[in-house]
């Protein structure tokens, strides 16, 4: 594999790594934001309107941003068949071609996230709900963990075709 394929590896790899583990946290976030509501709710007597979307927003930011990591990991599902029984080069044979389908599907993902994210920055998009906060903000997660996830693909084919050629990508 040519030196700048290793490079992109190692960079992309290393930031969805990132990414990924600061995502982690947002789990955490969500459950403090829930047991924020529930105490206001039952020890004071005063609920917030916020609370149960707020930890809708910060479980979409926590599921979107760690689609990367998870496919660093090998973490993602997979129906494992036939796959468990193939030599390491026909997986990754096998990988490589698969990996085509899941780079054309989130690219046209991309797409409608960078168009659905400039309507709603355009048109000053808000949630129908009491609490009515602005959609930008989460559809800009959205476009950054789609296009993290992007990259990790194309990073997973190019360990693949590596594999497939005998090769490693470390």
């Amino acid at each position: 594999m040519p030196n700048f394929i290793r490079i992109y590896v190692r960079y992309v790899d290393a930031i969805n790594r990132l990414v990924g583990k600061v995502a982690l946290y947002m789990v955490f976030l969500m459950m403090g934001i829930l047991l924020y509501s529930a105490i206001s709710r039952t020890l004071f007597n005063s609920p917030v309107i916020w609370a149960v979307e707020m930890a809708q927003f910060s479980m979409a930011a926590y599921y979107l941003l760690g689609g990367g990591f998870s496919l660093l990991l090998h973490a993602h599902v997979r129906m494992d068949v036939l796959y468990s029984r193939w030599s390491r080069r026909k997986q990754s044979k096998v990988d490589v071609f698969t990996s085509l389908f899941l780079i054309i599907y989130l690219i046209v993902l991309l797409y409608g996230g960078i168009s659905s994210t400039a309507y709603s920055i355009e048109y000053n998009q808000t949630n129908y709900s009491a609490w009515a906060p602005p959609m930008a903000p989460i559809k800009c997660i959205m476009v950054f963990g789609i296009f993290m996830m992007l990259l990790q693909a194309f990073s997973e084919l190019f360990k693949d075709i590596a594999r497939a050629k005998g090769e490693l990508i470390p």
